[in-house]
């Protein structure tokens, strides 16, 4: 027996939990694991909307036939063709005779990873509705959230919305968004996932406003029956609206970075702004990155190392520039003991990333008393433009 709740009228989750997985794409860490949301819609023609992991097939199928027989599935809905939605879609359509509809760019995919063959493949452009009898989905291509071939479905009669990663959040626990816990959880999310395509999101966020939306079942996360708070919290992130807030990012090898950048953060502080530290060698990357989405400073702490910055640090900046934040200003410190070169590097490479580095301070060894007045006057620079904006 499975649970598989009615979670909208004749519309059932059907989907997985994963409470066990603990990294994602070899690089987001799931300290709350993740799930793959499917949803079942029941009409005279029946619709499943998206799938799940590999391995999660016969949970599924379990869940499915909850409701009705796999049978008895019409059309399979694809609306990202990445293999947490779409990996099962080869074993569901072994089992039923269902049309897979999809993107055309998604077509081409799920022909090519999937081995759908093409006389099972409905294409569909933006804005075309299919009739299920009772119920009628509508498609809205949602190009680069966050692969090229993603679409949206919404399903009319319900006000209901189903848009895959756009919304989600990585959580295994709870159906819907009742806890307080879901911004923060999309915070990460969007950071880790939808930073980089803000301006596709920002035109997606348009397009939607011509619907009524009700609800939003996404494929990962809890569904969402207030969709207000994240609609509105969506509207932030993709505008890139960002507060008088700083993002302190350090590696230290024997403290010296370390005290110059606890030394920053009290210059900051004590002018107003807001402060979040990390120590890139111990942090998640998805805390990090949930506070890039709103950050305008940044200060990068970094020894030198062999004549460069720390490992850590680099990928921290490569991170910085593969996420794209709305971050401008930025500051950098470090140490050296016997050669320098570190803070130059990192200097280069925040502007790199589209950062105005207002300053920058090396030193030799520990910082001296001179050196956390230097470093006052640093922190003065950053925070005017932080809280100017």
């Amino acid at each position: 027996m499975f649970y598989t709740p009615e979670v909208s009228d004749r519309v059932y989750f059907v989907g997985v939990k994963d409470h066990n997985r603990r990294i994602f794409d070899a690089l987001i860490p799931l300290p709350k694991g993740t799930s793959y949301n499917s949803y079942l819609v029941k009409g005279k023609r029946n619709a499943l909307i998206d799938t799940v992991n590999p391995g999660f097939e016969e949970e599924l199928v379990g869940r499915i036939k909850e409701v009705i027989e796999v049978g008895e599935l019409n059309y399979v809905v694809m609306n990202h063709a990445e293999p947490d939605h779409a990996g099962a879609i080869p074993y569901i359509m072994k089992l039923c005779d269902a049309s897979l509809i999809a993107t055309e760019k998604g077509a081409e995919m799920a022909m090519h990873y999937y081995n759908v063959p093409e006389e099972r493949v409905m294409k569909v452009k933006d804005g075309d509705r299919l009739d299920l009898g009772g119920k009628t989905l509508r498609f809205l291509e949602a190009p680069w959230l966050h692969w090229p071939e993603t679409m949206f479905t919404y399903l009319e009669e319900n006000r209901l919305l189903f848009p895959c990663d756009f919304f989600g959040s990585h959580t295994a626990y709870g159906l819907y968004d009742d806890s307080e816990e879901l911004i923060p959880l999309a915070k990460k999310y969007f950071g880790e996932i939808m930073m980089p395509f803000r301006e596709m999101g920002r035109r997606a966020m348009e397009r939607l406003r011509e619907l009524e939306i009700e609800m939003i079942a996404p494929s990962h996360g809890p569904i969402i029956r207030n969709p207000k708070r994240i609609m509105e919290a969506y509207r932030r992130w993709t505008s890139g609206e960002t507060t008088g807030k700083a993002l302190i990012l350090y590696v230290s090898m024997w403290g010296s970075t370390e005290a110059m950048v606890k030394s920053m953060a009290s210059a900051l502080t004590s002018r107003g702004a807001e402060v979040n530290i990390y120590n890139i060698a111990n942090s998640d990357l998805g805390e990090i990155a949930g506070e890039l989405v709103d950050s305008r400073g940044i200060v990068l702490g970094t020894p030198t190392v062999l004549g460069g910055m720390h490992p850590m640090a680099a990928y921290a900046v490569s991170l910085i520039r593969a996420l794209r934040p709305p971050v401008r200003y930025g500051a950098v410190l470090g140490s050296y003991n016997w050669g320098g070169g570190g803070v130059r590097q990192a200097v280069e490479a925040l502007k790199a990333a589209r950062v105005e580095v207002v300053g920058s301070l090396e030193v030799r060894g520990p910082p001296s008393p001179r050196d956390h007045e230097k470093i006052d006057e640093l922190g003065g620079l950053l925070s005017k433009r932080i809280m100017e904006g």
